[in-house]
């Protein structure tokens, strides 16, 4: 199969054309490093770290066990890739939560993300079969700060929380920054959805 039916054959699967071919493209043009792993399961949490789907890997989400999905990328980042839109044609706009947050390094707001992090862990108490990808661009730092919240939420230490993703996504880093956005959102009571 061709990289150009590939992409026309998501177009015609989403019924959303135009975005479909957009998403195809950018991913193309400005996708996941190809070095990285395009999705890692935290061993039995039934959540996984991944790099933002590429046309090609994004009819493979479901056939890996991902019923939701978790978009840490921006809102002009989704804007011009049309992931995000690509994502709920997919699996539906009630299966798909975003928190857009561009990669600064510094702390981020609980606003930004708090309510990706509330989906992810309804999402998996509500259905024991639920696979939830968090992704972002390179599944490296800001969808381990959603990762990380919900393994937190879920009732892991910190420790804990932040080792399972460690020892299971290689080109996963916690920042320290991103880290303490989480554990003082959950010293203040949590919500800020």
């Amino acid at each position: 199969m061709t990289k150009m039916s590939s992409l026309a054959e998501v177009a015609d699967r989403c019924s959303i054309g135009w975005r479909a071919l957009i998403h195809g493209y950018s991913t193309r043009l400005h996708g996941p490093n190809a070095a990285n792993r395009w999705l890692t399961w935290i061993a039995n949490e039934r959540i996984a770290i991944g790099t933002i789907p590429t046309a090609e890997s994004l009819g493979r989400l479901r056939e890996e066990g991902v019923t939701h999905v978790v978009n840490c990328r921006s809102g002009a980042e989704t804007w011009l890739s049309q992931d995000l839109a690509v994502e709920r044609a997919v699996f539906g706009e009630s299966r798909v939560a975003h928190a857009p947050m561009w990669d600064t390094g510094r702390r981020q707001r609980p606003n930004r993300w708090s309510r990706a992090v509330s989906f992810a862990c309804e999402a998996l108490d509500e259905d024991s079969t639920a696979g939830v990808l968090i992704h972002c661009q390179q599944g490296s730092h800001r969808s381990v700060l959603v990762g990380y919240a919900v393994l937190r939420l879920r009732g892991h230490t910190p420790d804990v929380a932040a080792r399972l993703i460690l020892d299971h996504r290689a080109e996963g880093e916690l920042l320290p920054a991103y880290a303490a956005s989480v554990e003082d959102w959950i010293a203040c009571g949590q919500p800020c959805v």
